[in-house]
């Protein structure tokens, strides 16, 4: 998925009119399902990005996929179509979330680990991530096995990085370096 300035001004000011219109929990709803099925949607993806295709069948083509969303997304359409920037809807659905958490107060925590968490084990490493921030953590948990063993936890810019790959890499260059 796209991500870029235009995404991020375009989400902006869809946050500002949605709170200027007390609509943003509505477009946020919205907004995750544009993201989900263009995620799930390779085609509908390549398609809102397809030059050949004019601005008006794209437009038809998001009215259609997302009819039954308020004019205050519709208008979002209305405007990317006129500007000629349907295949960048994904990238602003995904900035207008990530805006409206950080409005909400929410940053979202992601822990990568070779298996998937125990619920106590989630409970205290959501714990650890809570002292990091003064915001509320949401945790998400990726399962990634190339890392051996341990985590990396990742809060908003911060990175803490405990996995067994990172250990045996570091141990891998210092007896390259000795």
């Amino acid at each position: 998925m796209k991500s870029s300035r235009a995404a991020l001004r375009y989400a902006k000011a869809l946050l500002n009119y949605a709170l200027e219109n007390k609509q943003e929990q509505t477009v946020a709803k919205e907004m995750q399902t544009v993201l989900s099925r263009i995620n799930e949607s390779p085609e509908l993806e390549a398609a809102l990005d397809n030059p050949i295709l004019s601005g008006s069948k794209k437009g038809i083509i998001m009215a259609e996929v997302f009819k039954s969303n308020s004019k205050t997304t519709q208008s979002l359409f209305l405007l990317l179509s006129t500007n000629k920037r349907e295949g960048i809807l994904g990238a602003v659905a995904a900035q207008y979330l990530a805006l409206y958490d950080r409005h909400q107060g929410i940053v979202e925590a992601t822990v990568i680990t070779a298996i998937a968490l125990t619920q106590e084990v989630e409970k205290k490493v959501l714990e650890k991530a809570s002292l990091l921030t003064s915001l509320k953590v949401q945790l998400k948990n990726i399962i990634d096995p190339t890392i051996k063993g341990g985590f990396i936890l990742r809060v908003g810019d911060l990175q803490y990085n405990a996995s067994v790959l990172d250990r045996l890499e570091r141990l891998k260059r210092e007896l390259i370096t000795s």
